[in-house]
Parts: structure tokens; sequence; C-alpha cells
């Protein structure tokens, strides 16, 4: 919580000392309620999808009547009441007016370009990003970039200084009570370790824990993808970095889980159906199979409950030791609600939609775990003058048809040269081609699903598009239009993806406007989808991949941007009403950015 805002740990303080008996109302009482289990699932004051800030709908005055049953709470709310209430901020991101990011804090604002200076320096002295933050500290006329990195241990290392740069100090012992509380608790765990590889697990990471250092962390992944098959599996650390403005410190992240051996078994089919000898220049030689493990998650620590997971995120880790891929099935179980809402799918269809989501949900997480975040050869200069592709005879760049003129340079990885966009895009990638294999009659075989089942098939392939269209939608409630800004890399892709197919697709997907009623209707033409549907999806994906493994930052801004962007018809302007003589007219505007101002200027406000 401490990473998502200063308030959050204290709201949670105050929401846990509170009683039942206060003198409010069963609606004011309800109101807290809601916000605060909201705010408990959540781990934080803003949504974990979406990072969007939430607020009580409660008054200032209301929730002092509820902190009035002792002066403890009394205390405590006052500390954090303007906080809890305010807004602006709207969402997480770089500390400005509308937003903010406890990723960077301190007595001023932290500029993106103070953030871009502390990163160069780090650079410079191999530190990683994953478990820091940034505090700025204003002393007079002079101005102190604090790295914060977390660590059980205070105070500078024996080796190491804690001066980076000037005016740049590295300052360990970010949230080291809880982490103090970490390294205690895997001790004890260690004395049950299974066997030499969890042991060694253990060890490394409760090192990491202790110093803060990444070198350990990344010690502890090696060790923990070579546990296969694990009765009790965990993921734990400072892991996602997608509620990072910068795109590189990472949320603290934790789930244990049970086995779930029956669907693991299916999952095993599906690995070692995917095993093959090396598909082009852009793949890598051999693709090592992956453990994939269905479990049922027992706890989960984070901002959300992630459906499935692909770790660990260092590509030489990967590349070199394997990963690990993690499906929580008692998550994805809980789209099988039938009492779920869907807005956009026709009523006369919904029943059908209902049956197959959920197995269309299973299905692609397992091919966005497995095939699309494991395949894929990043062309590099691993070292000066040593490639790992033919530099003299480079690969022919199927998006132009000559030789690819771009790759990693040493020291240069996927994320550091794709920043911001490296997690939205990666992301985009994996959901395209789950979406681009649901055709597959073998793929959906393994799972049990063919042409004469209840769900067939042909219903499966049906559902997935649309999914894309109620995805997509859906992931509108996740746009921040002040600062026009996406606050979950996932939700950006779907969106992306519906829109390229509603450009490109030729009528495959159609969202239908109800004004009268105020609805959209997602209608998918069963005759186009696989002769251009599945096009669209493949041109999409081989532009994604050609430039992720070329390092092409530059083509692929260019590109993916512009179709993520919520413009045009997307854009939403409420009309006006006119009053012309005994008449009150309605006056629509055009879906632009200069007829929403013209909106609100001719209100008159």
């Amino acid at each position: 919580m401490r990473q998502v805002s200063s308030e959050s740990p204290a709201i949670f303080d105050f929401i846990e000392t509170l009683v039942e008996q206060s003198n409010v109302t069963s609606a004011e009482l309800a109101a807290f309620l809601k916000y605060s289990a909201m705010l408990l699932c959540n781990l934080g004051n803003f949504y974990g999808e979406g990072d969007q800030k939430f607020v009580p709908d409660l008054t200032a005055e209301a929730l002092r009547k509820i902190a009035a049953i002792s002066p403890k709470t009394k205390a405590s709310l006052e500390k954090i009441i303007d906080r809890l209430i305010a807004v602006p901020p709207f969402s997480l991101g770089y500390p400005g007016k509308n937003t903010q990011s406890f990723y960077y804090l301190g007595d001023e604002l932290v500029s993106q370009d103070e953030v871009n200076r502390v990163s160069e320096v780090m650079n410079k002295r191999s530190i990683g990003p994953e478990n820091t933050r940034i505090r700025k500290v204003v002393q007079g006329r002079k101005t102190i970039l604090q790295l914060l990195q977390a660590s059980a241990e205070l105070g500078p290392a024996s080796n190491q200084s804690d001066e980076l740069a000037e005016g740049i100090l590295l300052v360990r012992g970010d949230h080291s009570d809880e982490l103090a509380q970490v390294c205690s608790a895997l001790k004890k765990a260690r004395e049950h370790a299974g066997n030499s590889k969890q042991t060694a697990f253990l060890t490394h990471f409760i090192e990491c824990c202790r110093t803060g250092s990444l070198q350990a962390f990344q010690e502890s992944q090696k060790a923990w993808v070579t546990d296969i098959s694990a009765r009790v599996e965990n993921i734990i650390g400072f892991i996602e970095p997608y509620r990072d403005p910068a795109g590189i410190r990472s949320e603290w992240k934790a789930m244990i889980g049970i086995a779930d051996p029956d669907e693991t078994s299916r999952l095993k089919h599906f690995v070692d159906s995917s095993v093959n000898g090396g598909k082009g220049p852009f793949e890598k030689s051999l693709f090592e199979a992956p453990d994939f493990t269905s479990v049922h998650a027992l706890a989960v620590c984070g901002s959300i409950v992630f459906e499935a997971a692909n770790l660990p995120n260092y590509e030489y880790i990967r590349e070199t030791y394997g990963f690990k891929n993690i499906v929580l099935a008692n998550r994805l179980s809980v789209n099988n609600n039938p009492n779920l809402p869907c807005y956009w799918v026709d009523p006369s269809e919904l029943e059908d939609f209902k049956a197959s989501t959920h197995v269309v949900r299973f299905i692609t997480t397992a091919i966005h775990e497995l095939i699309r975040h494991g395949s894929g050869k990043l062309l590099s200069e691993i070292k000066p003058g040593t490639y790992d592709f033919d530099k003299q005879n480079p690969p022919t760049n199927p998006l132009s048809g000559e030789a690819v003129t771009s790759h990693y340079l040493p020291s240069q990885t996927w994320t550091s040269v794709f920043g911001k966009l490296a997690g939205t895009v990666e992301e985009c990638r994996a959901i395209l081609m789950s979406e681009y294999l649901m055709d597959n009659k073998e793929l959906l075989g393994i799972f049990g699903y063919t042409n004469t089942g209840d769900i067939t098939a042909n219903n499966l392939l049906y559902c997935t598009y649309m999914n894309i269209g109620v995805d997509g939608l859906q992931a509108l409630e996740h746009y921040n239009s002040k600062d026009q800004s996406w606050g979950q890399v996932h939700h950006q892709a779907h969106f992306s993806i519906l829109k390229h197919l509603l450009q490109d697709g030729d009528g495959v997907i159609d969202i239908a406007h109800d004004t009268t009623n105020r609805t959209l209707t997602v209608h998918v033409d069963r005759s186009k989808i696989l002769s251009h549907g599945k096009p669209t999806l493949a041109q999409y994906l081989c532009r994604l991949h050609i430039w992720r493994c070329t390092a092409d930052v530059s083509s692929c801004r260019k590109f993916y941007e512009p179709m993520c962007a919520v413009d045009g018809v997307w854009k939403f302007v409420q009309p006006n009403t006119v009053i012309r003589g005994d008449n009150v007219d309605v006056k629509v505007y055009e879906a632009s950015n200069e007829e929403i101002i013209r909106s609100w200027v001719e209100r008159d406000i």
C-alpha cells in the first residue's frame, strides 16, 4: 500500500480500528463498508485495474461521525481526511496536478527529467530499479534525490558508497519493518523446504529482502524456475512494473497456490505439443518447454488477483534457465459466474456467450502465457562485436522485405529500449497470439473441445471474437480522459485490438449504438472470421513481433500509440439543450477535441 499513496496504510489502520457501533445511518454505514471493502481488495485507494482513485460516497461530516467512536479513530481520520476525499489526483501517473505516484515522493514534485537522470546513474552503477523509489529532498537551495532501496537492513552496504553521483544518494531500508518480518517468516519456511532447489530459492530470496540486492533476487529466480511441478507453488517479490509511470519500478506481489493435478495434466499435454525445433530467424533455435501449472490460489497479496503469470521477467534467465507459467484456476472460475453482468452482448446471444466465455478465457490464457510470452528472439549484440544472429547476412524483415537494420546493443534490454511501451506491447502481442490460434482444432482438442460437444470448437471461435469486442469496450473504463492515458496495460492492448479490427477487419466486428436506449452492442459476422478477422490479427501480431525482435521502438511507437488513442467515434460528447421560443432543441456536437471544448463553452457555466 505504501507504493500506492501516503494515505493508503493510514486508511487501512483507520478501518482496522473501527467497531460497528457508531452514530451513523444505515446508508452511511453501507457506504463506508463498501469503501472499506474496495480499499482492502485493491490494497490502496486506487483501483488495481485502471489506477483510478476512488473516494467514499460520504461527506466529511459523516466520516467524522463514524470516527467519533474513539479518540484514536478520530485522531487517525484527521490525519488523512483531506487526502482521503481529495480529487484530484484522479489517477496514478507522474506527479502533477491531476496524477500522483508514490514511487516518486518528497518535498517537491519529482520531474520526469529527474527520474531519467537517476536512471542513468543507476545504469552506470548496475543498480536495478524494481525495488526502488525516488524521494526528492530540498535543503535550502540544494536539491537531493534519494534512491530508496527496499531492504530490511538500514544504512549503506559495506562495499558501497551511499553517494551515487552529485546530488543523488542511495538510501537502503525502504519498507524495512515489513521486509524484516518477511525474512523471519521465510527462514521458518526454509526449515520445511521439500528439496534443495526450494532451499536455494529461499536462501537467495531472503538475502534479497535483507540487503536489497536484485542480483540475489535473480539467483532466487534461477532456482525457482528449476523447481518443476511443485505441489505448493509461490510467486513473491517486486515483480511487475505496471503501476510505475516510468515502467521500471515494480509493485510487491505474492501468491501461494496448491497445484491442481487434473488441470496441470492438460496443460502439460499442451506444453508437450508446443515443443519445436525453431521457426525462423525471429524465434529461438529451440523452444524450451516450461513448467505449466494450474493452481488454486490460497492467498494473494497485490492490488489485483491476477488470472495467470509468466515469470521471471528477466529475459536472460528465461533463455538460459527457463520460465514458469502459472494459471490461477479458482480466479479464472469467477468468469463462469452466471450472475456477472454483460452489457455489450445482445440478449438473444447472452446465454450462449456466458456458456462459452469462461472456456475461451481459460484457453486463451494458456496460449497467452505459454506460446506468446515464451516466444521470440531478441536480435542482439551480446558484447562488442559478438551477435546472436548473422550480422553479415541479417535476416529479412517481413514488414519491409529488406534486411533488418536495427538490433539490441550490449546491455540493452527489451524494457530499457521500449520503456513505458514495453508492458502494453508485450501484452498486446500475447493477446493477439491467443486470439489468432483459437481456430486451431488440434489445440482446442487438447482441452477436450471439438465440434461434437455441447460447447463446440466453432462456438469457442465465435465467442473469441465476441470477447474482442466486449474486452475492448470494457477497457475504456480504465482510460483517463483528463490526461489521455491508460491505467492498465492489458486494457490498453484490448482496446487497440478492437480498434484495429474495426478499422481493417472489413466488418468482421461491428459496434451498434442505440442512442435511444443508450446501449452499445457487439456484433460479429461469422462468415468473415477466417477470411478477414484472422488475417487482420496476423498483420497486427507480425508488426509487434518484428519490432520487438529488432528493437525498432520508433516504428512501434508510430503505429501503436495512435492505435491506442481514444478519439473520433470513441469520444462521448454531451449535447446541449437550447431554448428557442417555446421549444427546447438539442444541439449535438461532433466527436472531436474542438467540439468537446465548444460544447462546454456554449453551456455558459
